[in-house]
């Protein structure tokens, strides 16, 4: 029989402990199993809108998380030489919002979640199969090479490569090349001030901004074929394509060494799924909707997901109604912000970056537009009800 109590989370990144961590405050007795050695996230920072954070709330921990802002002042959407073609504030991003923006490191976010949960919860080294996802009648089943678990609720926060996903939906086509990699870093860069940025280029990006902790945040992203790595080493190759971009681009470049740059190829879901839920299953974050990073809201509906599922935890088909429609339009606008910010085509490239700045100038920065009907997000119920036990 069921236990009707028992959750079992498969995967141990933001979503998967930020589910577990909302799981446990409604009081679901859970086990987090996360096929790595340990809870080390792949990446290097995470950038929270405000509609994360409300939903960090629910968990007990916004406040702490924004206390972490760094943005301060000015920052904006720049040419590689230089020029600003949009202009934004921290203030006007809090102010249009109802908060802050927040970029932390991963490990710190994924440190916090963790805290949440109870002793002996969280199993690395554990690579889980779902061998049942169950029904109405009958509990989900897991297996490790070890142990095998009932449940009355499994969540797959297995990645983008879910097999999980794959177990529920095995007609599904799964992941597609997105057409660009990306790079990032996370590095001191003592005696450099600069105002936070994005800089768009000809099928070619780049982004620059402080951390709390003193250090900076980059990440690039480049047109290229998929499978690619560089000759000699990723710095290399971020210098021959970002080398003579406008500064701080150089000083971070010149403060990085080979082994802090970090390459990813870009894939995501194409084809919505029909469902987040089947069975006694809910599937969240990148294995239920994997984007492309272009609007920073990957880990952000990721941690959405886990407090509208742990609300609807006794329902998955009214998890899924809440989170389907939702997440399915906000990937698309990635889909579509990736087509404007990577164009190549020279003409295209000089209509985007004036019709950018003639927008900017009669209205809010390109960069605040975006976030319309995203940021200003915040959970369906309050927060004091969300953690009932």
């Amino acid at each position: 029989m069921a236990q009707s109590g028992r959750a079992i989370v498969i995967g141990g990144g933001i979503g998967g402990l930020a589910a577990a961590a909302a799981l446990h405050r409604r009081g679901w007795d859970l086990t987090v199993l996360e096929r790595a050695g340990s809870l080390e996230p792949v990446g290097a920072a995470i950038s929270l809108a405000p509609n994360a954070l409300r939903a960090l709330d629910v968990l007990g921990i916004g406040e702490e998380i924004r206390d972490l802002a760094a943005w301060q002042g000015d920052g904006g959407l720049r040419t590689p030489g230089g020029r600003w073609l949009s202009r934004s504030s921290a203030e006007a991003a809090a102010a249009r919002f109802g908060g802050p923006l927040v970029l932390l490191p991963r490990a710190t976010l994924v440190d916090r979640l963790a805290a949440l949960l109870p002793p002996g919860a969280v199993r690395t080294g554990s690579a889980a199969v779902l061998a049942d996802p169950g029904d109405g009648r009958r509990p989900a089943r897991v297996t490790t090479g070890d142990d095998e678990f009932e449940a009355a609720l499994v969540v797959g926060a297995d990645g983008i490569n879910s097999r999980v996903r794959g177990a529920l939906f095995p007609a599904h086509s799964g992941p597609v090349y997105a057409g660009f990699t990306t790079w990032r870093v996370l590095v001191p860069v003592p005696g450099v001030e600069f105002a936070s940025h994005e800089t768009w280029g000809r099928g070619r990006i780049w982004g620059t901004h402080p951390v709390k902790d003193g250090r900076v945040y980059a990440y690039a992203a480049a047109m290229t074929p998929a499978g690619g790595r560089a000759p000699d080493d990723e710095k290399a190759e971020l210098l021959r394509r970002f080398g003579d971009w406008h500064e701080p681009v150089p000083a971070v470049l010149a403060a990085a060494r080979p082994e802090d740059v970090l390459r990813h190829d870009v894939h995501h879901l194409a084809t919505p799924l029909p469902a987040h839920h089947c069975g006694r299953v809910a599937l969240l974050g990148d294995a239920a909707h994997a984007m492309p990073p272009t609007l920073g809201q990957g880990g952000n509906q990721a941690i959405e997901d886990a407090v509208v599922l742990a609300h609807h935890s006794r329902d998955l088909a009214a998890y899924s109604a809440a989170r389907l429609p939702r997440t399915t339009a906000i990937a698309r606008q990635a889909v579509k912000i990736a087509r404007l910010n990577m164009a190549g085509n020279p003409v295209a490239v000089a209509v985007r970056d004036t019709v950018i700045a003639a927008l900017s100038k009669a209205g809010p920065a390109l960069f605040l537009r975006g976030f319309d009907g995203i940021a200003d997000w915040r959970p369906p119920y309050a927060a004091g009800e969300a953690i009932k036990r």
